[in-house]
């Protein structure tokens, strides 16, 4: 049976194409609330106490289902469209050490603006600060997981420059080549691309 169904030949009706009608009316499908997001750390994530983790951390509005898809992403389902708007899914904080601020320059408006160039200024401590070998300031913000993070920034004072320098604290997963978060040197997009570029062009 096998070989003679192996033998038939494809015909004129066989190559016709049903079209199946596509149901674009909102109102019987509802709205669709989803996000696909990855954690940024080389360690195993444990399934059901992320989803446990994170409905505690959200407490979104009407739950919210989240689905493995491999690969360290995660499909998030919310059914309410407020969930989506206040739960950050793409900003992080961080606690920043500043170092190297000029002695007697420190001010709130130095922190702030150092805070807001880093990201979104939350708050400071200064506990270290004229510490001998622990000379620097922290600053907590809030970052663009998307964006690289920045090393340092250019001061100026009293018709002098000088740079303050930038380390974050409990750094996971990070490419000290682009400077961004989410995966190393070795897988990082830009590098490859790089190399692809300088080999085309011998």
């Amino acid at each position: 049976m096998e070989h003679e169904l192996a033998q038939l030949s494809i015909n004129d009706e066989e190559e016709e194409i049903i079209h199946i009608p596509i149901d674009v009316n909102k109102e019987n499908r509802g709205e669709i609330f989803q996000l696909v997001g990855c954690f940024l750390t080389a360690s195993t994530i444990h399934f059901s106490a992320m989803k446990s983790t994170m409905a505690n951390l959200w407490h979104p509005v009407k739950g919210v289902q989240i689905c493995d898809l491999g690969e360290k992403r995660y499909l998030f389902q919310f059914f309410h469209a407020m969930d989506m708007i206040r739960i950050p899914l793409v900003l992080t904080p961080f606690w920043v050490q500043v170092y190297n601020v000029p002695i007697g320059l420190f001010s709130e408006n130095l922190v702030v603006q150092l805070g807001n160039f880093l990201g979104n200024f939350m708050e400071h401590d200064v506990s270290y600060l004229g510490k001998g070998n622990k000379n620097f300031m922290r600053i907590r913000v809030q970052i663009d997981i998307r964006r690289p993070l920045k090393r340092r920034k250019k001061i100026s004072f009293g018709g002098n420059c000088s740079y303050v320098t930038f380390k974050y604290e409990r750094l996971s997963l990070f490419c000290f080549y682009c400077g961004k978060l989410g995966h190393n040197d070795s897988s990082c997009k830009e590098r490859m691309n790089l190399g692809v570029k300088i080999a085309e062009m011998g």
